[in-house]
Protein backbone atom coordinates (compact mmCIF):
# COMPACT_ATOMS: atom_id res chain seq x y z
CA UNK A 1 0.00 0.00 0.00
CA UNK A 2 2.80 2.68 0.74
CA UNK A 3 4.54 1.63 -2.51
CA UNK A 4 1.09 2.48 -4.57
CA UNK A 5 1.17 6.03 -2.74
CA UNK A 6 4.73 7.14 -2.70
CA UNK A 7 4.96 9.74 -4.54
CA UNK A 8 2.45 11.49 -2.15
CA UNK A 9 4.82 11.39 0.31
CA UNK A 10 6.92 14.75 -1.60
CA UNK A 11 5.22 18.28 -0.42
CA UNK A 12 5.45 18.96 -3.88
CA UNK A 13 2.95 16.55 -5.61
CA UNK A 14 0.08 16.12 -2.82
CA UNK A 15 -0.51 20.20 -3.30
CA UNK A 16 -0.32 19.31 -7.30
CA UNK A 17 -2.48 16.51 -6.99
CA UNK A 18 -5.22 18.26 -4.76
CA UNK A 19 -5.52 21.52 -6.81
CA UNK A 20 -6.06 19.00 -9.89
CA UNK A 21 -8.33 16.69 -8.53
CA UNK A 22 -10.78 20.04 -7.43
CA UNK A 23 -10.15 21.26 -10.44
CA UNK A 24 -10.72 17.95 -12.64
CA UNK A 25 -14.34 17.64 -10.69
CA UNK A 26 -15.38 21.00 -12.20
CA UNK A 27 -14.14 19.96 -15.43
CA UNK A 28 -16.28 16.96 -15.89
CA UNK A 29 -19.41 18.52 -14.37
CA UNK A 30 -18.66 20.71 -17.03
CA UNK A 31 -18.31 18.20 -19.28
CA UNK A 32 -21.65 16.72 -19.15
CA UNK A 33 -23.47 19.74 -19.01
CA UNK A 34 -21.88 20.97 -22.13
CA UNK A 35 -22.90 17.68 -23.44
CA UNK A 36 -26.59 17.67 -22.27
CA UNK A 37 -26.80 21.07 -23.75
CA UNK A 38 -26.45 20.22 -27.15
CA UNK A 39 -28.11 17.11 -27.03
CA UNK A 40 -31.54 18.34 -25.24
CA UNK A 41 -31.20 22.54 -25.28
CA UNK A 42 -29.58 23.35 -28.35
CA UNK A 43 -31.14 20.17 -30.53
CA UNK A 44 -33.64 17.50 -30.48
CA UNK A 45 -31.29 14.91 -29.31
CA UNK A 46 -28.62 15.11 -32.55
CA UNK A 47 -25.87 13.08 -31.91
CA UNK A 48 -24.17 14.22 -35.00
CA UNK A 49 -24.25 17.94 -33.30
CA UNK A 50 -22.68 16.47 -30.70
CA UNK A 51 -19.97 14.94 -32.17
CA UNK A 52 -19.30 18.52 -34.00
CA UNK A 53 -18.80 19.75 -30.63
CA UNK A 54 -16.39 16.86 -29.47
CA UNK A 55 -14.64 17.51 -32.91
CA UNK A 56 -13.86 21.31 -32.21
CA UNK A 57 -13.04 20.74 -28.66
CA UNK A 58 -10.35 17.88 -29.23
CA UNK A 59 -9.18 19.55 -32.60
CA UNK A 60 -6.72 22.47 -31.87
CA UNK A 61 -4.83 19.59 -29.69
CA UNK A 62 -4.25 17.49 -33.24
CA UNK A 63 -3.81 21.05 -35.37
CA UNK A 64 -1.05 22.59 -32.76
CA UNK A 65 0.52 19.99 -31.18
CA UNK A 66 4.13 20.62 -33.16
CA UNK A 67 3.66 24.19 -31.03
CA UNK A 68 2.60 23.54 -28.09
CA UNK A 69 4.72 20.76 -27.60
CA UNK A 70 7.54 23.03 -28.37
CA UNK A 71 6.78 25.51 -26.05
CA UNK A 72 6.34 22.61 -23.25
CA UNK A 73 9.79 22.52 -23.66
CA UNK A 74 10.80 25.63 -24.26
CA UNK A 75 9.20 27.52 -21.33
CA UNK A 76 8.46 27.64 -17.32
CA UNK A 77 5.51 24.93 -17.29
CA UNK A 78 4.67 26.28 -13.65
CA UNK A 79 4.09 29.69 -15.53
CA UNK A 80 1.81 28.27 -18.83
CA UNK A 81 -0.05 26.46 -16.41
CA UNK A 82 -0.68 29.29 -14.62
CA UNK A 83 -2.02 31.01 -17.80
CA UNK A 84 -3.75 28.08 -19.18
CA UNK A 85 -5.96 27.36 -16.29
CA UNK A 86 -6.85 31.11 -16.53
CA UNK A 87 -8.40 31.38 -19.59
CA UNK A 88 -9.94 28.23 -19.21
CA UNK A 89 -11.88 29.60 -16.31
CA UNK A 90 -12.56 32.71 -18.17
CA UNK A 91 -14.31 30.78 -20.91
CA UNK A 92 -16.40 28.73 -18.45
CA UNK A 93 -17.30 32.03 -16.95
CA UNK A 94 -18.44 33.11 -20.66
CA UNK A 95 -20.38 30.81 -21.65
CA UNK A 96 -22.17 30.32 -17.77
CA UNK A 97 -23.49 33.36 -18.39
CA UNK A 98 -24.41 32.85 -21.89
CA UNK A 99 -26.51 30.03 -21.27
CA UNK A 100 -28.24 31.71 -17.90
CA UNK A 101 -29.27 35.05 -19.80
CA UNK A 102 -30.47 32.73 -22.78
CA UNK A 103 -28.73 33.89 -25.06
CA UNK A 104 -26.81 30.68 -25.80
CA UNK A 105 -26.91 29.13 -29.66
CA UNK A 106 -25.60 25.80 -31.34
CA UNK A 107 -22.89 28.09 -33.79
CA UNK A 108 -21.65 30.44 -30.40
CA UNK A 109 -21.21 26.83 -28.18
CA UNK A 110 -19.46 25.44 -31.19
CA UNK A 111 -17.30 28.66 -30.81
CA UNK A 112 -17.04 28.24 -27.19
CA UNK A 113 -16.15 24.54 -27.73
CA UNK A 114 -13.08 25.47 -29.97
CA UNK A 115 -12.13 28.18 -27.21
CA UNK A 116 -11.68 25.65 -24.80
CA UNK A 117 -9.89 23.01 -27.32
CA UNK A 118 -7.31 25.67 -27.82
CA UNK A 119 -6.39 26.51 -24.51
CA UNK A 120 -6.48 22.46 -23.89
CA UNK A 121 -3.89 22.22 -26.59
CA UNK A 122 -1.35 24.17 -24.69
CA UNK A 123 -2.75 22.89 -21.33
CA UNK A 124 -2.01 19.40 -21.93
CA UNK A 125 1.42 18.70 -22.81
CA UNK A 126 2.59 21.28 -20.11
CA UNK A 127 0.68 19.54 -17.53
CA UNK A 128 1.78 15.76 -18.45
CA UNK A 129 5.82 17.13 -18.46
CA UNK A 130 4.96 19.08 -15.37
CA UNK A 131 4.26 15.84 -13.80
CA UNK A 132 8.05 14.62 -14.22
CA UNK A 133 9.00 18.29 -13.09
CA UNK A 134 7.74 17.34 -9.94
CA UNK A 135 8.75 14.23 -8.62
CA UNK A 136 12.30 12.19 -9.58
CA UNK A 137 12.54 9.81 -12.14
CA UNK A 138 12.34 6.47 -10.41
CA UNK A 139 8.80 7.85 -9.20
CA UNK A 140 7.53 9.22 -12.76
CA UNK A 141 5.63 5.61 -13.56
CA UNK A 142 3.98 5.89 -10.03
CA UNK A 143 3.04 9.86 -9.97
CA UNK A 144 1.47 9.57 -13.63
CA UNK A 145 -0.74 6.49 -12.38
CA UNK A 146 -1.65 8.59 -9.37
CA UNK A 147 -2.28 11.45 -11.48
CA UNK A 148 -4.54 9.31 -13.45
CA UNK A 149 -6.19 7.78 -10.07
CA UNK A 150 -6.71 11.45 -9.32
CA UNK A 151 -8.45 12.40 -12.84
CA UNK A 152 -11.12 9.58 -12.51
CA UNK A 153 -11.62 10.08 -8.76
CA UNK A 154 -12.92 13.02 -9.98
CA UNK A 155 -14.45 11.54 -12.87
CA UNK A 156 -16.64 9.40 -10.40
CA UNK A 157 -17.83 12.42 -8.48
CA UNK A 158 -18.01 15.15 -11.65
CA UNK A 159 -20.49 13.51 -13.50
CA UNK A 160 -22.96 12.76 -11.11
CA UNK A 161 -22.85 15.93 -8.97
CA UNK A 162 -23.05 17.63 -12.51
CA UNK A 163 -26.15 16.14 -13.76
CA UNK A 164 -28.43 16.49 -10.15
CA UNK A 165 -27.16 20.42 -10.80
CA UNK A 166 -28.28 20.20 -14.15
CA UNK A 167 -31.67 19.13 -12.71
CA UNK A 168 -31.43 21.33 -9.62
CA UNK A 169 -30.18 24.94 -10.83
CA UNK A 170 -29.76 24.66 -14.76
CA UNK A 171 -26.33 24.06 -17.15
CA UNK A 172 -25.70 27.50 -16.76
CA UNK A 173 -24.58 27.34 -12.95
CA UNK A 174 -22.44 24.32 -13.41
CA UNK A 175 -19.66 26.46 -15.47
CA UNK A 176 -19.89 28.94 -13.22
CA UNK A 177 -19.24 26.34 -10.52
CA UNK A 178 -16.18 24.90 -12.87
CA UNK A 179 -15.05 28.50 -12.76
CA UNK A 180 -14.07 28.39 -9.47
CA UNK A 181 -12.77 25.44 -8.91
CA UNK A 182 -9.77 26.63 -11.45
CA UNK A 183 -8.82 28.38 -8.10
CA UNK A 184 -7.82 25.72 -7.03
CA UNK A 185 -5.21 24.69 -9.24
CA UNK A 186 -4.20 27.92 -9.56
CA UNK A 187 -3.28 28.11 -6.25
CA UNK A 188 -1.78 25.07 -5.75
CA UNK A 189 0.50 26.42 -8.68
CA UNK A 190 1.62 29.60 -6.38
CA UNK A 191 2.25 26.95 -3.24
CA UNK A 192 4.49 24.37 -4.77
CA UNK A 193 8.24 24.71 -3.91
CA UNK A 194 10.23 26.01 -7.19
CA UNK A 195 13.36 24.91 -5.50
CA UNK A 196 12.37 21.49 -4.89
CA UNK A 197 11.44 20.97 -8.80
CA UNK A 198 13.50 18.45 -10.76
CA UNK A 199 15.77 20.93 -13.10
CA UNK A 200 15.01 20.59 -16.75
CA UNK A 201 16.84 18.72 -19.23
CA UNK A 202 17.51 21.05 -21.95
CA UNK A 203 18.68 19.98 -25.34
CA UNK A 204 21.85 20.89 -27.15
CA UNK A 205 21.98 23.53 -29.45
CA UNK A 206 18.18 24.95 -30.34
CA UNK A 207 15.25 23.24 -29.70
CA UNK A 208 13.39 22.53 -33.19
CA UNK A 209 9.93 21.25 -33.29
CA UNK A 210 11.27 18.31 -36.17
CA UNK A 211 13.34 16.66 -33.10
CA UNK A 212 10.37 15.50 -31.85
CA UNK A 213 9.50 13.56 -35.06
CA UNK A 214 12.62 12.24 -35.98
CA UNK A 215 12.94 10.84 -32.26
CA UNK A 216 9.31 9.06 -32.59
CA UNK A 217 10.09 7.78 -36.28
CA UNK A 218 13.29 5.87 -34.60
CA UNK A 219 11.81 3.74 -32.28
CA UNK A 220 9.16 1.32 -33.13
CA UNK A 221 7.36 0.82 -30.20
CA UNK A 222 6.33 4.14 -29.71
CA UNK A 223 4.72 4.38 -33.32
CA UNK A 224 2.42 1.22 -32.34
CA UNK A 225 1.75 2.68 -28.73
CA UNK A 226 0.57 5.93 -30.64
CA UNK A 227 -1.15 3.68 -33.25
CA UNK A 228 -3.05 1.66 -30.48
CA UNK A 229 -3.67 5.15 -28.66
CA UNK A 230 -5.52 6.85 -31.60
CA UNK A 231 -7.90 4.11 -33.05
CA UNK A 232 -9.02 3.76 -28.96
CA UNK A 233 -9.20 7.81 -29.00
CA UNK A 234 -11.34 8.24 -32.41
CA UNK A 235 -13.55 5.14 -31.86
CA UNK A 236 -13.56 3.85 -28.69
CA UNK A 237 -13.47 6.48 -26.50
CA UNK A 238 -16.54 8.36 -27.08
CA UNK A 239 -18.15 8.18 -24.11
CA UNK A 240 -20.27 11.00 -23.73
CA UNK A 241 -22.03 10.19 -26.72
CA UNK A 242 -22.20 6.34 -25.54
CA UNK A 243 -23.79 6.96 -22.68
CA UNK A 244 -25.70 10.10 -23.27
CA UNK A 245 -27.76 8.16 -26.29
CA UNK A 246 -28.26 4.84 -24.18
CA UNK A 247 -29.63 6.80 -21.07
CA UNK A 248 -32.28 8.25 -23.59
CA UNK A 249 -32.86 4.61 -24.87
CA UNK A 250 -33.14 3.76 -21.42
CA UNK A 251 -35.52 6.25 -20.84
CA UNK A 252 -33.61 8.47 -18.21
CA UNK A 253 -32.75 12.37 -18.18
CA UNK A 254 -29.80 14.30 -16.84
CA UNK A 255 -29.02 12.52 -13.91
CA UNK A 256 -29.16 9.32 -15.48
CA UNK A 257 -26.69 10.23 -18.07
CA UNK A 258 -24.18 11.40 -15.02
CA UNK A 259 -24.68 8.36 -12.91
CA UNK A 260 -23.43 6.34 -15.81
CA UNK A 261 -20.18 8.63 -16.50
CA UNK A 262 -19.56 8.06 -13.14
CA UNK A 263 -20.08 4.05 -13.21
CA UNK A 264 -17.61 4.58 -15.93
CA UNK A 265 -14.79 5.84 -13.49
CA UNK A 266 -15.08 3.60 -10.92
CA UNK A 267 -13.42 1.02 -12.93
CA UNK A 268 -11.26 3.59 -14.51
CA UNK A 269 -10.02 4.80 -10.85
CA UNK A 270 -9.41 0.73 -9.99
CA UNK A 271 -7.11 0.58 -13.11
CA UNK A 272 -5.56 4.09 -12.19
CA UNK A 273 -4.82 2.60 -8.79
CA UNK A 274 -3.64 -0.51 -10.07
CA UNK A 275 -1.29 0.63 -12.57
CA UNK A 276 0.41 2.98 -9.76
CA UNK A 277 1.46 -0.28 -7.80
CA UNK A 278 3.43 -1.23 -10.52
CA UNK A 279 7.26 -0.45 -10.67
CA UNK A 280 6.82 0.59 -14.17
CA UNK A 281 4.79 0.85 -17.07
CA UNK A 282 5.15 -2.08 -19.74
CA UNK A 283 4.01 -2.53 -22.98
CA UNK A 284 2.35 -6.01 -22.29
CA UNK A 285 -0.25 -4.33 -20.30
CA UNK A 286 -0.75 -1.11 -22.55
CA UNK A 287 -1.90 -4.86 -25.35
CA UNK A 288 -3.68 -6.90 -22.76
CA UNK A 289 -5.88 -3.89 -21.75
CA UNK A 290 -6.48 -2.70 -25.23
CA UNK A 291 -8.12 -6.14 -25.86
CA UNK A 292 -9.82 -6.18 -22.57
CA UNK A 293 -11.13 -2.55 -23.87
CA UNK A 294 -12.69 -4.49 -27.34
CA UNK A 295 -14.29 -7.18 -25.25
CA UNK A 296 -15.69 -4.94 -23.03
CA UNK A 297 -17.58 -2.69 -24.97
CA UNK A 298 -19.15 -4.96 -27.39
CA UNK A 299 -20.32 -7.02 -24.27
CA UNK A 300 -22.16 -3.72 -22.98
CA UNK A 301 -23.48 -2.82 -26.60
CA UNK A 302 -25.98 -6.12 -25.57
CA UNK A 303 -27.10 -4.92 -22.11
CA UNK A 304 -30.69 -4.92 -21.94
CA UNK A 305 -31.32 -2.90 -18.99
CA UNK A 306 -29.53 0.08 -17.76
CA UNK A 307 -28.50 -1.25 -14.60
CA UNK A 308 -26.69 -3.90 -16.61
CA UNK A 309 -25.16 -1.35 -19.10
CA UNK A 310 -24.23 0.47 -16.31
CA UNK A 311 -22.72 -2.44 -15.07
CA UNK A 312 -20.33 -3.41 -17.81
CA UNK A 313 -19.25 0.00 -18.06
CA UNK A 314 -16.87 -0.88 -14.79
CA UNK A 315 -15.39 -3.19 -17.15
CA UNK A 316 -15.15 -0.72 -19.51
CA UNK A 317 -13.47 2.03 -17.82
CA UNK A 318 -11.48 -0.45 -16.20
CA UNK A 319 -9.71 -1.19 -19.46
CA UNK A 320 -9.74 2.47 -20.78
CA UNK A 321 -7.56 3.57 -18.04
CA UNK A 322 -5.32 0.78 -17.35
CA UNK A 323 -4.27 1.37 -21.40
CA UNK A 324 -3.97 4.70 -21.32
CA UNK A 325 -2.37 5.15 -17.70
CA UNK A 326 -0.01 2.62 -18.56
CA UNK A 327 0.84 4.32 -22.09
CA UNK A 328 1.51 7.52 -21.25
CA UNK A 329 3.69 6.41 -18.32
CA UNK A 330 5.68 4.17 -20.67
CA UNK A 331 6.09 7.08 -23.19
CA UNK A 332 7.01 9.26 -20.03
CA UNK A 333 9.70 6.75 -18.68
CA UNK A 334 11.28 5.69 -21.38
CA UNK A 335 11.46 9.07 -23.68
CA UNK A 336 14.49 11.56 -23.67
CA UNK A 337 13.64 14.23 -21.20
CA UNK A 338 15.14 16.72 -23.62
CA UNK A 339 12.21 15.53 -26.07
CA UNK A 340 9.85 14.92 -23.48
CA UNK A 341 7.65 17.99 -23.52
CA UNK A 342 7.31 18.02 -27.81
CA UNK A 343 6.58 13.71 -27.65
CA UNK A 344 4.31 13.99 -24.96
CA UNK A 345 2.40 16.72 -27.28
CA UNK A 346 2.51 14.38 -30.01
CA UNK A 347 1.05 11.96 -27.84
CA UNK A 348 -2.24 14.36 -26.36
CA UNK A 349 -2.75 15.28 -29.98
CA UNK A 350 -2.92 11.69 -31.36
CA UNK A 351 -4.94 10.74 -28.05
CA UNK A 352 -7.32 13.87 -28.26
CA UNK A 353 -6.92 14.92 -31.88
CA UNK A 354 -8.39 11.47 -33.29
CA UNK A 355 -11.89 12.77 -31.71
CA UNK A 356 -12.29 15.21 -34.27
CA UNK A 357 -12.18 12.33 -36.91
CA UNK A 358 -13.87 9.10 -34.74
CA UNK A 359 -16.48 11.40 -32.97
CA UNK A 360 -18.39 12.58 -36.11
CA UNK A 361 -18.40 9.60 -37.26
CA UNK A 362 -19.86 7.63 -34.03
CA UNK A 363 -22.01 10.27 -34.02
CA UNK A 364 -23.42 9.65 -37.67
CA UNK A 365 -23.16 5.84 -36.39
CA UNK A 366 -25.68 6.78 -33.18
CA UNK A 367 -27.73 8.85 -35.21
CA UNK A 368 -28.37 6.57 -38.09
CA UNK A 369 -28.32 2.86 -36.45
CA UNK A 370 -28.56 3.78 -33.01
CA UNK A 371 -26.33 3.94 -30.32
CA UNK A 372 -25.72 0.40 -29.86
CA UNK A 373 -24.14 -0.22 -33.49
CA UNK A 374 -22.18 2.98 -32.46
CA UNK A 375 -20.69 1.21 -29.78
CA UNK A 376 -20.04 -2.10 -31.52
CA UNK A 377 -17.71 0.18 -33.67
CA UNK A 378 -15.41 0.96 -30.71
CA UNK A 379 -15.04 -2.25 -29.70
CA UNK A 380 -13.86 -3.48 -33.60
CA UNK A 381 -11.20 -0.38 -32.79
CA UNK A 382 -10.50 -1.87 -29.99
CA UNK A 383 -9.56 -5.48 -30.91
CA UNK A 384 -7.84 -4.71 -34.22
CA UNK A 385 -5.40 -2.13 -31.83
CA UNK A 386 -4.95 -5.20 -29.72
CA UNK A 387 -3.80 -7.20 -32.81
CA UNK A 388 -1.34 -4.51 -33.63
CA UNK A 389 0.33 -4.69 -30.85
CA UNK A 390 0.15 -8.58 -30.81
CA UNK A 391 1.51 -8.84 -34.14
CA UNK A 392 4.46 -5.96 -33.37
CA UNK A 393 5.36 -7.19 -30.46
CA UNK A 394 5.74 -11.02 -32.47
CA UNK A 395 7.41 -9.33 -35.43
CA UNK A 396 10.11 -7.07 -33.26
CA UNK A 397 12.00 -10.43 -32.08
CA UNK A 398 10.97 -9.22 -28.49
CA UNK A 399 8.98 -12.13 -27.20
CA UNK A 400 11.40 -15.17 -26.10
CA UNK A 401 11.25 -18.76 -24.38
CA UNK A 402 11.62 -18.41 -21.05
CA UNK A 403 15.16 -19.44 -19.86
CA UNK A 404 14.16 -22.35 -17.21
CA UNK A 405 10.37 -22.82 -17.76
CA UNK A 406 9.58 -24.74 -20.72
CA UNK A 407 6.12 -23.51 -21.80
CA UNK A 408 6.48 -19.59 -20.09
CA UNK A 409 7.33 -16.77 -22.83
CA UNK A 410 9.01 -13.72 -21.96
CA UNK A 411 8.70 -9.89 -23.34
CA UNK A 412 11.95 -7.64 -23.62
CA UNK A 413 10.91 -4.19 -22.80
CA UNK A 414 12.31 -0.81 -23.51
CA UNK A 415 14.53 0.54 -20.82
CA UNK A 416 14.68 4.38 -20.66
CA UNK A 417 16.75 5.85 -23.68
CA UNK A 418 18.86 9.14 -23.79
CA UNK A 419 19.49 10.84 -27.05
CA UNK A 420 21.63 13.81 -27.48
CA UNK A 421 20.50 16.11 -30.01
CA UNK A 422 22.90 17.04 -32.81
CA UNK A 423 24.22 20.44 -33.26
CA UNK A 424 22.83 22.60 -35.93
CA UNK A 425 24.90 22.17 -38.73
CA UNK A 426 28.66 21.04 -39.23
CA UNK A 427 31.09 23.88 -39.66
CA UNK A 428 34.93 24.56 -39.29
CA UNK A 429 33.76 26.34 -36.05
CA UNK A 430 31.92 23.55 -34.63
CA UNK A 431 34.59 20.47 -35.73
CA UNK A 432 37.55 23.04 -34.38
CA UNK A 433 35.76 23.47 -30.89
CA UNK A 434 34.07 20.14 -30.20
CA UNK A 435 36.66 18.41 -27.87
CA UNK A 436 37.51 14.34 -29.04
CA UNK A 437 37.38 11.80 -26.70
CA UNK A 438 40.58 9.27 -26.87
CA UNK A 439 41.16 5.80 -24.90
CA UNK A 440 43.01 7.04 -21.90
CA UNK A 441 46.07 4.90 -22.92
CA UNK A 442 46.34 7.05 -26.49
CA UNK A 443 45.89 10.37 -24.53
CA UNK A 444 48.69 9.97 -22.21
CA UNK A 445 51.13 9.22 -24.80
CA UNK A 446 50.19 11.76 -27.25
CA UNK A 447 50.01 14.43 -24.10
CA UNK A 448 51.99 13.39 -21.81
CA UNK A 449 52.52 15.13 -18.20
CA UNK A 450 55.79 17.61 -18.10
CA UNK A 451 57.29 15.81 -14.97
CA UNK A 452 56.87 12.24 -16.24
CA UNK A 453 59.46 10.32 -17.58
CA UNK A 454 60.06 9.33 -21.31
CA UNK A 455 58.39 5.94 -22.08
CA UNK A 456 61.02 3.09 -23.11
CA UNK A 457 61.02 2.39 -26.68
CA UNK A 458 60.71 -0.86 -27.32
CA UNK A 459 64.50 -1.53 -29.31
CA UNK A 460 65.33 -0.77 -25.34
CA UNK A 461 62.97 -2.78 -23.38
CA UNK A 462 64.35 -6.18 -25.52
Amino acid sequence: MKAMFRSLSLFNFRVWIIGALVSNIGGWMQATAQDWVVLTELTHNDATAMGVTMALQFGPPLLLFGVTGWIADRFDRRRLLMVTQSALMLLAIAVGTLLLTGVMTLPLMWCFAFGFGLANAFDAPARQAFVSDVVAKENASNAVALNAASFNMARLIGPAVGGFLIVLVGTGWVFLVNAVTFLAMLVALVMIRQHELIPRVRSIGRARISDGFRYVGGRPDLIVTFVMVFLIGAFGMNFPIFASTMALEFGQNADGYGVLSSVLAIGSLAGALLAARRDRARMRVVIYATGGFGLASLVSSFMPTYVLYGAVLVFVGFSTVSMLTTANGYVQTTTDPALRGRVLALYMAILMGATPIGAPIIGWVATTFGPRAAIQVGAVAGLLACAIGVVWVMASGRLHRHETKRFLLTLDETVPIRVVVPPEEFSDQVASTTPIRMPKEDARDAFPRPDAAPAPSRAASS
